[in-house]
């Protein structure tokens, strides 16, 4: 059995807390959403030094805004190099000099170069444009960035700011608000964004390859905004599935002339970029999806080259949301991260070679792209082995053979190597620990090292629930599910309670912690006493392809079986109230939770569903990978919860945010329309301001999480 660790840290908090008894203040609704976050302020961007010796990251050690730091890979503390954050200046973005003397960051709305050694500051830029994507040039020379949809370069060492590209468009709408409020046209990423860069430098200095997006021919949608001197329209560009899509485009970017050439590459406006790199002799790698994910193309543009060659294509038509991703390996290989048969695996594509091998174990799915060392002969992955409810972090031969396990701490990791490939730098979480740094050597059995300690005291006075994680059989034996289940603290196992469901989604049964959801879940089990209950429902990663697309089209339908699949299992145990339950979730959790009651009358007692996406004439269009579009599949899209209003027998309340464009408020209204048209009585709760991520803005968290406790203090608790 392979032993488990946990963090340091949290073992020491829960020793001192057990054993001394520690005072604590109970934990409150207006505690885990204002003020100073009980969890501090996670470390982010660990990026190494260009000799592997030393790492910089950003964080604060107080719980404010984030500073740059700096820890030898050697030994000793991690020391604060800047002070951005006692002006209001947060750091959000770094780059670390090729000579290693300096690091360019995006502090507030300026470039700056901090001296790696001193801390010591030169401003690059003064004017208050938004940056993004910070890069440095090969030669380390330059600083490039994205602002107003164009990117622009001024020298490390100082000089005057230049704009690189002339393609930015501003948005059509007034407000800062949602999704969709971008650029019409701009120098980045697509809609939906992705792991893939808007820019990437040519090894050579002399070109950049820029992603263009043109959203000029995306229809508008107009949202009412009622906070001004009087309602206004705020309007946003936003398709759905088979409407006219943003056009995504390849332009190589000269960057003595400034002129753009574009790359010739079919259907702009149907399929999105995965992954675009150089390599080291200067040939660019473009791997695109259709949007519905049914077809993955893996271009190359020969360095000199005016048009680029299809070194592979793929097309399967069952596929939804694709996790999928590439990078260049050595001596001109590209390793592929794809689903060719069960599992999202890491295949070699040789030069010249028309089809792929497949390096990682076919039992288990590799999360995001394979990391080459800088020799190129191994490469980095994190991959569901040996749990699926947690993401460790491999090591293997690029030849192929037996892939070696790195991290064996329990828990969620992401894994930065240094550019030696010696060593790793950690960002690490579990279920009782918020996201910390560590470093370990990428050996086997290597101690690992805690960098950072971000939490509060406080937080170390509270008892933080351990969950148990359970394998249930499907009720129809289709499947098998995996469930995570916490027990309050203290927990009659003789006597039933009473049990939520969320917040409902796929992917959510992970030895992590969510710095949105954790608290409010923690919340509920320890201070309200409820067993808190998640479901990998279908559609989620881990468990092989026909669970995974067994998702398509099924939302609201099968899923359902899932969760009753559990609830069965549930019925077994001594301490589960399964007369009193409820469910909760936003967005697909909050169609999950509508579609629940309306499908089960009588399942739960209770369901909250914020932002429910009930109506696929409104789905993204990126949810073509989910619905397809209506005239592939017309009986989907006229499957809305309005039409099933009178099977409504339970309790509903449904959370919303009025600036919603993902999932539009007026969605709801009609869902509500129909509710009063059947004689129905729901909740409704909204936030005028609020955008899809309707618990982003602290003041809001609190007023919606306390209408959903209270919600189910009432009808499911019967307090």
């Amino acid at each position: 059995m392979r032993q488990r660790f946990t963090f340091v840290a949290s073992l020491a908090a829960c020793l001192i807390t057990s054993s001394l008894g520690a005072q604590r203040t109970p934990l409150t609704i207006t505690r885990i959403t204002m003020g100073a976050p009980l969890a501090g302020t996670p470390p982010t961007a660990p990026t190494w030094s260009p000799d592997s010796r030393s790492l910089a990251f950003l964080w604060s050690d107080s719980g404010g805004t984030r500073d740059v730091w700096r820890v030898e890979r050697s030994g000793g503390a991690a020391r604060r190099l800047t002070r951005f954050a006692d002006s209001t200046r947060a750091v959000s973005e770094l780059a670390w000099a090729p000579d290693g003397r300096a690091i360019a960051v995006i502090a507030g709305d300026e470039i700056v170069r901090v001296d790696a050694a001193t801390g010591a500051l030169s401003s690059l830029t003064h004017d208050a444009r938004g940056k993004s994507e910070l890069t440095l040039s090969p030669d380390g020379r330059r600083v490039a960035w994205l602002a107003d949809g164009d990117l622009w370069m001024v020298p490390l060492g100082g000089g005057a700011t230049e704009q690189l590209t002339h393609v930015g468009v501003a948005p059509i709408g007034a407000l800062p608000y949602g999704t969709y409020h971008r650029n019409d046209v701009e120098v980045g990423p697509g809609m939906w964004g992705g792991a893939q860069p808007s820019y990437a430098w040519a090894p050579n200095g002399r070109q950049i390859a820029v992603h263009v997006v043109d959203r000029r021919m995306v229809k508008t949608l107009d949202m009412p905004f009622y906070l001004g001197g009087a309602a206004t329209l705020q309007r946003v560009r936003r398709g759905a599935p088979g409407d006219i899509n943003e056009s995504r485009t390849i332009r190589i970017l000269d960057v003595a002339s400034r002129t753009l050439d574009s790359v010739p590459l079919s259907a702009p406006q149907r399929f999105h970029l995965v992954a675009m790199a150089y390599s080291a002799s200067g040939a660019l790698l473009l791997d695109r999806e259709s949007d519905d994910a049914t077809v993955r193309q893996i271009n190359v543009l020969d360095a000199g080259a005016a048009t680029p060659r299809r070194v592979w294509e793929d097309t399967r038509a069952t596929r939804i949301y694709n996790d999928v991703t590439s990078s260049w390996g050595a001596g001109g290989a590209l390793l592929v991260t794809t689903d060719l048969d069960d599992r999202y695996r890491v295949w070699r594509l040789d030069p010249g070679a028309s089809e792929m091998k497949p390096l990682t174990p076919a039992t288990s799915d590799v999360q995001g792209a394979a990391i080459p060392t800088a020799d190129g002969r191994a490469f980095f992955f994190t991959s569901t082995a040996p749990d699926p409810s947690e993401r460790q972090v491999w090591r293997m031969d690029a030849a192929g053979g037996a892939a070696t396990q790195l991290t064996t701490r329990a828990g969620t990791h992401a894994a930065t190597p240094s550019p030696d490939g010696r060593a790793l730098a950690l960002l690490s979480s579990d279920d009782v620990t918020p996201t910390e740094l560590a470093l370990m050597d990428a050996t086997p059995g290597a101690p690992v090292r805690n960098v950072t300690h971000s939490p509060s005291r406080e937080f170390a006075t509270h008892p933080w629930v351990r969950p148990r994680y359970v394998s249930v059989r499907h009720i129809n034996d289709a499947f098998t599910l995996r469930a995570r289940v916490f027990l309050p603290p203290g927990v009659d196992t003789t006597k039933r309670h009473p049990v939520l469901f969320g917040p409902v989604y796929s992917n959510t049964v992970r030895n992590a912690w969510s710095a949105r959801w954790s608290p409010l879940m923690q919340f509920l089990v320890i201070e309200k006493g409820y067993v808190v209950v998640q479901v990998d429902v279908r559609g989620s990663t881990g468990y092989g392809r026909a669970f995974r697309e067994a998702f398509l089209g099924e939302w609201g339908r099968s899923d359902l079986g899932d969760l009753e699949s559990v609830v069965a299992w549930l019925k077994k145990q001594s301490w589960a109230d399964t007369q009193r339950m409820g469910i909760w979730g936003s967005s697909y959790g909050g169609l999950l939770s509508v579609y629940a009651l309306l499908g089960r009358p009588g399942l739960f007692r209770a369901g909250v569903a914020g932002a429910p996406a009930v109506d696929p004439r409104w789905f993204g269009s990126d949810d073509a990978a989910i619905a397809r579009t209506p005239v592939e599949a017309p009986a989907t899209f006229e499957r809305r919860a309005a039409k099933d209003a009178a099977n409504l027998r339970d309790h509903l309340l449904i959370i919303h945010g009025m600036q919603d464009d993902v999932v539009p408020f007026h969605t709801t209204v009609q869902l509500l329309d129909a509710f009063i048209a059947t004689g129905k009585d729901v909740e409704v709760a909204f936030a005028p301001a609020a955008t899809h991520g309707w618990a982003a803005r602290p003041a809001v968290a609190r007023y919606l999480f306390t209408r959903l406790v209270d919600f189910f203090d009432r009808w499911v608790a019967g307090r």
